[in-house]
């Protein structure tokens, strides 16, 4: 009995051994449990934001392992210079790229055709289109036939380094041509419709790219763990902050706050509140496609806004400068970037600038309009406590903050009760209260 046992004991510890070597040399042939493949999304407009992040997480996706790089893409286009780093960094790409047009409604537009494009797979989700990358210039027109002619060939090039249909690549610059996902499969513009990134990952296992070293790799996705590259917490606030809708609020918000700064003079609350607005918005405005018709009517908005001060109670300022808002929050992206202010932000933000602009008017000409609270009459005889402030002493006297300076001879000390004796402009001649009054004392009748 001891001799089977010992005998059953070592064929199981034999079996045991054999299956482990088994799995070592390959009897789990996919490796699935190793194989990883790094995800991003992008969905917005194309900014140097979204340049620097997909740049440096190809970067992280290689030199972590990853088996591809997957970016889920939905942008109606953006800035050229941004979209041109993306595509040199694809094209130059250390590991496959896989660029996924997805979800369903999702759009790879201008920017985003030759991103696609210069994918090492591109890959679309059922009901996404693709297409419209004409370039336009400032004010959203037309550009002259070098601007066409360059951005025709450099969609030309990179759809014949993917061997991809060059004539769609060609017609979407030249004709602003744009196509649907099965007919972008069926005419060879991409590789392969797939609604899902988990299904995306089965469809294209087998695959072989050629990477720029003329290394060619077989991708192994089936049944790979997907790991999230994110943008960074710093990354995703300034992309945030390349909205038009935010843009546009900030450079509204950011010029009230500074007409109520103006309004009621010194550094204060709106001063600071209107520039950190105006700086934000000229962030964001720098990394969107905006018009110089929009911007220039923008400006004129903000002097027309500023000029409702120095004429009050007219109107002329605050209704001519809403209107020019209006007009520039309309014209302020291109239209085929696909950017534009949403309505339900234009008008609201509008009406709330067009009302407190007038608001401020009425205080400043009730400011102009108020005589003097006090004359030097009025403070002559007053007492008060001494405060510092700084380096300065001053005193209150009916809720208004006064400058004050001892009288000849006098000394004046912090928390000393004193009396007016005088009026320099802004500054009160003081005494302490054991001190005569120098007020001449009214004439006796005769």
């Amino acid at each position: 009995m001891l001799l089977l046992a010992g005998l059953l004991a070592g064929l199981s510890a034999a079996a045991a051994g054999g299956a482990a070597t088994a799995a070592d040399d390959g009897d789990d042939p996919a490796g699935t449990a190793t194989r990883t493949v790094a995800t991003t999304t992008i969905a917005g407009a194309i900014t140097p934001v979204v340049a620097d992040h997909l740049t440096d997480t190809l970067r992280d996706a290689a030199a972590q392992g990853h088996e591809a790089l997957v970016v889920t893409l939905d942008t109606p286009g953006g800035l050229v210079t941004s979209m041109r780093v993306i595509v040199q960094s694809f094209l130059n790409a250390p590991l496959p790229v896989i660029v996924h047009v997805a979800p369903s409604g999702a759009d790879a537009g201008s920017a985003g055709t030759f991103i696609t494009l210069s994918a090492h797979v591109a890959a679309m989700a059922p009901a996404t289109t693709i297409g419209a990358a004409t370039p336009v210039d400032l004010e959203g027109g037309e550009v002259g036939d070098k601007i066409v002619n360059n951005a025709a060939a450099y969609a030309e090039a990179i759809a014949e380094a993917r061997d991809r249909d060059v004539e769609f690549a060609v017609q979407s610059v030249r004709d602003g041509r744009s196509i649907t996902a099965e007919e972008a499969l069926e005419i060879g513009a991409i590789d392969l419709v797939s609604p899902t990134t988990e299904t995306l990952l089965e469809d294209v296992d087998g695959t072989e790219v050629e990477l720029t070293d003329g290394d060619r790799v077989t991708l192994a996705t089936a049944g790979a763990s997907t790991v999230e590259l994110e943008m960074t917490g710093a990354r995703r606030l300034l992309q945030r902050l390349a909205d038009p809708n935010l843009a546009f609020i900030f450079i509204s918000i950011g010029t009230l706050a500074i007409i109520y700064e103006l309004a009621n003079p010194g550094l204060g609350a709106g001063g600071i509140v209107g520039g950190a607005m105006l700086i934000l918005a000229m962030f964001a405005l720098s990394v969107l496609p905006v018009t110089f018709a929009g911007a220039s009517l923008l400006v004129l908005a903000g002097i027309f806004l500023v000029a409702e001060l120095f004429a009050p109670g007219i109107g002329i300022g605050a209704g001519g400068g809403s209107l020019l808002l209006v007009l520039g929050g309309l014209f302020l992206f291109d239209e085929p970037s696909g950017l534009r202010v949403g309505l339900p932000v234009l008008l609201p933000t509008v009406l709330v600038v067009l009302g407190s602009t007038i608001l401020a008017g009425v205080l400043v000409r009730r400011t102009r309009d108020r005589p003097s609270h006090y004359t030097s009459d009025e403070l002559l005889d007053r007492t008060a406590v001494v405060a510092a402030a700084g380096d300065e002493l001053r005193v209150r006297i009916d809720g208004t903050s006064w400058r004050v300076r001892p009288a000849a001879g006098t000394t004046v000390l912090a928390g000393d009760r004193v009396r007016v004796v005088d009026r320099d402009n802004l500054d009160l001649v003081v005494t302490p209260t054991d001190m005569p009054s120098t007020t001449p004392a009214p004439e006796e009748p005769q």
